[in-house]
């Protein structure tokens, strides 16, 4: 019998992998949970679920895990052990300041309520939804406030920290202030470019088979794998699963078809990321994805950086046109045009890349006082008008539906999620300047259909280094420095200006 030199570690590694197997039964019941459920089953699904979460909780938290970290870190590890113990224990940090009793409470109630958002969303129903939210609220609240006394961060900082580690509200400060400064001139100056630009609409209906055989036919242009994955349908487009197994859907309608499509591409990169992970870490947080705004780098690299560059639209052109026919706003050029047109306008999934940062910028300015506690559930509407009007002039009085209804996220308890969308958009803008240095030619290779340029810089910048660095440090090996938003204007000033 032979002993390593790393008992510790070997330890937890293997019960890393154990989560890692719970976890993937947790994932797949959550995805067929959101696409397949029939309604009557939500209430034991739940129970189900949040019974998994409390036994994966117990396993991460068991003492003997915590004093095998300790033990670990006097063992001779690699550097690449030592990236995973690094990992391991910011999870144990995480989870050990949290009681099981609340890890169940916050699965029941965020399953009720979102169960329920399925319905009062389209009924408009923003007191119905506020019954249950409440409840959501109240147990994010507490989460915060152990995450933060545990970890010595605000309480908002604590909940961002779940989905991107070390993200400080003065950073989103700083980051979010000087975008309002430029914004809305930015979307003032874009309105007034585009009103000169002719544009045709296109003539639907546009059938749901089309478009599904449209968007799988697209995910195959993008390289997603469909002998590890699967796309389906629910009421908010997400991706999830494992790497081996990733689940994604999107959300159809006969009016119009580039809401789905592009709604694929996005989750398409998300899903690429998923199945490029390291195969040889998976199971061990090391493997993981780095964060979730290096994630909707991915996602806003496929739909915003590739989805609306003219090169590719030249290459979904034809496709269109095999899925629903001819029509003139079917030519390429018109269909970039449709693609970068920028409306100020409710819905944030389907907001251009021009005025989407309001989208972010307003839920954080609701969402970080409201785990803070200076204001109430009741408090959300008229916060939320009052910021659509300065933001984008845009009138949501009464329409909850189109206005804070409209998420999947807070029903979900996913408070601290949504800086994540716009710092993932400026990464992107950041990703593609670092290509492009890297390879002038790049426009050129994506007008030629030479996609594997790009995915193959991903992926050995980004979906083969999973956790290994910390964000700042993947950004810099990938591109030179840490978060730069100079890029992200000037991509948006290029894109729309022509400048």
């Amino acid at each position: 019998m032979t002993s390593t030199a790393t008992p510790a570690y070997d330890e937890l590694a293997a019960t890393c992998r154990r989560l890692h197997h719970l976890e993937h039964l947790q994932s797949l019941a959550g995805w067929d949970q959101a696409a397949n459920m029939p309604p009557k089953g939500n209430d034991a699904r739940a129970a189900a679920m949040a019974e998994m979460s409390a036994l994966l909780h117990r396993m991460r938290t068991e003492p003997a895990f915590g004093r095998r970290i300790d033990e670990a870190e006097q063992e001779p590890l690699s550097d690449l052990q030592r990236a995973n113990l690094r990992e391991i224990r910011r999870g144990w940090v995480a989870d050990t300041a949290l009681p099981e009793s609340l890890v169940q409470r916050r699965a029941l109630a965020t399953a009720r309520c979102e169960h329920a958002w399925r319905t009062q969303r389209p009924a408009n129903d923003w007191a119905g939804f506020v019954d249950n939210f409440r409840a959501v609220l109240a147990i994010g609240r507490e989460q915060a406030g152990l995450l933060a006394e545990k970890t010595g961060v605000s309480r908002y900082e604590a909940l961002m920290d779940q989905y991107e580690p070390g993200l400080s509200c003065a950073q989103v400060d700083r980051v979010f202030g000087e975008v309002r400064q430029w914004l809305p001139g930015l979307i003032q100056q874009v309105l007034d470019h585009q009103r000169t630009r002719p544009l045709i609409e296109p003539v639907g209906p546009f059938p749901v088979a089309a478009q599904r055989a449209l968007c799988d036919r697209v995910m195959r242009l993008l390289g997603f794998d469909f002998d590890a994955g699967r796309l389906d349908v629910s009421t908010h487009p997400f991706c999830g699963g494992v790497p081996e197994d990733v689940r994604m859907t999107t959300r159809f309608t006969e009016r119009e078809f580039l809401g789905s499509l592009m709604g694929t591409v996005h989750e398409t990169g998300h899903g690429r990321y998923e199945q490029n992970r390291p195969r040889d870490l998976l199971g061990q947080p090391v493997g993981q994805a780095r964060s979730m705004a290096i994630h909707e780098s991915q996602s806003l690299s496929f739909e915003m950086q590739l989805g609306s560059h003219p090169g590719f639209v030249a290459l979904l052109a034809p496709m269109i046109r095999e899925a629903f026919g001819e029509q003139p706003a079917f030519e390429p050029g018109n269909l970039q045009r449709l693609l970068t047109r920028v409306k100020p306008g409710c819905i944030r999934v389907d907001a251009d890349e021009v005025t989407y940062p309001a989208h972010i910028i307003l839920r954080y300015e609701i969402e970080r006082p409201l785990i803070e506690g200076e204001i109430e559930a009741e408090d959300v509407p008229a916060l939320w008008d009052a910021k659509m009007q300065e933001l984008l002039g845009v009138d949501t009085r009464g329409n909850f539906r189109d206005g804070p209804l409209q998420d999947v996220h807070w029903p979900e308890g996913l408070f601290g999620y949504f800086p994540c969308y716009s710092l993932g958009a400026m990464y992107a803008a950041q990703w593609f300047a670092a290509m492009r240095r890297a390879m002038p030619d790049l426009d050129a290779r994506i007008a030629r259909g030479d996609l594997g340029a790009v995915f193959d810089w991903l992926r050995d910048h980004i979906w083969t280094q999973a956790s290994r660095w910390t964000t700042d440090e993947l950004a810099r090996r990938a591109s030179g420095e840490a978060l730069n938003p100079a890029h992200f204007r000037a991509h948006l000033q290029a894109r729309y200006l022509g400048c």
